[in-house]
């Protein structure tokens, strides 16, 4: 029987964006308790680009070849042994850690639940947010969920127990973690301030900050004090200096670096690293408030499979609006 086969990014060693190399390589075949999904869209993280660069060998080590990308959405199209709960055709999005920068991947269909002192992304390989995809996103809009709300929905509310009526500070708030914080604090009825650059001010506001701060010109420090809540997505002096607006007994939570921990003791607040990796449960509470209207998903710029060096080099630049999509399948 002759082995099928698929187009997919596959990296031989850690470089600039042009070591992502479209192959033909063997489709991969689900096994028991996986899906076997067709990727039609998967999204561009930040943290895509840090591995590339060979930058988190530590966190998150890679044999190589391999290929890249964890966010999707797709159908499935064959069942594993055993598998459950799910049928061919429909259509799901969420993370698959075996790679989504190609036209097939598996994943599990039924992931385990973490242990509650699992933290960071170590040891997580396995645990696979899977929900049905919202009818009212494109494929390309639910590519943007894994990484981006998920990350902003654990951050806010299992992290940093955000609740109604704090004063939340939300930097880069036009940022593809970022535009999703804004919403959900302000779904849950925080007052929110959000950073962005000159260009983005309107959009942040529209997204439902109730005042945004244009870090190109003015201080955080200037607009920004006695908040219950921190969310950096910039880390580095950013990081610092936020740790200083924060009321005695706020939480800073950070998805950038570690938290500093000893300066936050000091100043009687708290800095917390996220740890709280995103489960089914929190992908499926976020499309239902993605199909109420509450949320909605943006897209910075979408490019092909063939184009992924592009996207990477983008992505690298920041300061964008909302989440680079890779598009590899109608």
């Amino acid at each position: 029987m002759m082995t099928q086969t698929m187009r997919a990014i596959r990296v031989h060693h850690y470089g600039d964006p042009e070591v992502l190399q479209v192959e033909r390589v063997p489709r991969p075949e689900p096994e028991k308790g996986e899906l076997l999904i067709r990727v039609h869209a998967a999204g561009v993280l930040p943290m895509e680009y840090f591995i590339r660069k060979g930058h988190l060998p530590g966190i998150l080590p890679k044999s190589f070849p391999y290929t890249p990308g964890t966010a999707f959405a797709g159908v499935i199209e064959k069942l594993g042994p055993d598998v459950t709960g799910w049928e061919v055709g429909q259509a799901i999005c969420g993370r698959a850690p075996n790679g989504t920068y190609a036209e097939y991947t598996t994943v599990q269909a039924h992931p385990p639940a973490l242990a509650p002192d699992t933290v960071g992304y170590r040891n997580t390989a396995g645990i696979s947010p899977l929900a049905l995809k919202p009818e009212t996103l494109s494929f390309a809009e639910a590519a943007t969920l894994s990484g981006g709300a998920t990350t902003a929905w654990t951050a806010l509310f299992e992290d940093g127990n955000l609740q109604a009526g704090q004063r939340a500070l939300i930097h880069a708030a036009a940022g593809g973690v970022g535009l999703f914080a804004t919403q959900f604090a302000r779904w849950k009825g925080a007052q929110v301030i959000g950073t962005a650059s000159t260009a983005n001010l309107d959009f942040v506001s529209s997204l439902g900050a109730e005042t945004v701060i244009d870090y190109t010109t003015t201080p955080l420090e200037e607009v920004a004090h006695d908040v219950d809540f921190v969310l950096d997505t910039v880390g580095g002096e950013t990081l610092q200096r936020s740790l200083r607006v924060l009321k005695r007994g706020g939480t800073l939570v950070t998805v950038m670096e570690p938290a500093p921990v000893e300066l936050a003791e000091q100043l009687g607040v708290h800095a917390i690293k996220n740890a709280v990796f995103p489960t089914s449960e929190h992908l499926q509470r976020i499309i239902q408030l993605i199909d109420e209207g509450h949320v909605k998903p943006t897209i910075r710029q979408i490019f092909s499979l063939d184009e992924a060096p592009l996207a990477h080099a983008l992505c690298e630049t920041g300061h964008g609006r909302g989440r680079i999509v890779l598009h590899i399948a109608d």
